[in-house]
């Protein structure tokens, strides 16, 4: 379920870093009152309904920590959660355990928070032909941790960056005189580095449309803040020449309707942005 663009080493880097801003020359506190060869069983109690996201994160964090701890998962990534239940018990060293305990409630609540928003977004065009798409309204430095659980959560992951796909927005199609200049300049651009990338083109309304159509050669049209009947139009417009986008303004409310114009993707930044945390906390078990 981890996409494939998150390796080990990623994970590693985050937690490390993590660790750092949290932990820096050390845990005084745990240091001060708790022995140094204790070791202690903790669990991590879910208290909120939703799904669950983190966990494979959680163990990379614990293992990190304490490479001889035991850590037992009684649910996985993208299980359907409810109060009171728990998610997973580790055994290792106390110090160690409390070390980590932040850093895994932060993300795995984070994580779960989108998981479960994202769920509902599948649920609702869970009978059409669409698939929901993430955007890059994310946190800076987690948006790995934020398209990871977008991932268990049901919907997909758009772009990860400006680095892997070629997205030509308004300001795009502005700054460089139209939006046929704007994708003949990103097919020389391609061309001339070697590079085979998608390339997307937002659009605002049909004029554009119609422009998009006569000069060809991109990979999906975004349509931007059109309103239902005219994205229906649209989309009509276009047939099957490049794959259909809608875009703005799209929440869990209005997601349907979306989908309904017979669109192949639909983006929502809320699935990021928007998402709650689920409340959930780690105890030492007496």
């Amino acid at each position: 379920m981890r996409p494939e663009q998150i390796t080990d080493s990623l994970i590693h880097d985050f937690i490390k870093a993590g660790l750092h801003e949290d932990v820096r020359d050390g845990d005084h506190t745990s240091i001060a009152t708790i022995a140094a060869d204790s070791r202690s069983r903790a669990a991590l109690k879910v208290k909120d309904y939703g799904v669950l996201a983190g966990v494979e994160l959680a163990e990379h964090i614990f293992r990190y920590v304490d490479p001889s701890c035991v850590f037992t998962a009684n649910k996985t990534d993208g299980a359907d959660v409810f109060y009171g239940e728990i998610a997973f018990e580790v055994e290792g060293n106390t110090r160690a355990l409390l070390q980590a305990e932040r850093l895994v409630l932060n993300a795995m609540q984070r994580m779960s928070g989108i998981a479960t928003l994202s769920s509902r977004f599948a649920f609702e065009v869970g009978d059409l032909p669409v698939k929901v798409l993430d955007t890059r309204k994310t946190t800076p430095l987690i948006r790995f941790l934020e398209k990871w659980a977008v991932k268990i959560g049901g919907c997909e992951n758009y772009r990860w960056g400006l680095y892997d796909w070629i997205m030509i927005k308004d300001n795009h199609v502005d700054a460089s005189g139209g939006v046929g200049p704007a994708i003949e300049r990103a097919q020389a651009y391609l061309k001339d580095n070697n590079l085979s990338l998608n390339i997307t083109l937002e659009v605002r309304n049909l004029v554009e449309v119609h422009e998009a159509l006569a000069i060809g050669g991109i990979t999906r049209l975004m349509f931007d803040n059109f309103e239902i009947p005219i994205l229906s139009e649209a989309v009509a417009t276009v047939g099957k020449r490049f794959e259909t986008e809608a875009s703005g303004g799209i929440n869990l409310y209005n997601v349907r309707k979306y989908a309904l114009t017979g669109v192949d993707f639909v983006s929502a930044g809320a699935l990021t942005h928007s998402a709650q945390p689920l409340d959930m906390s780690l105890k030492i078990q007496k």
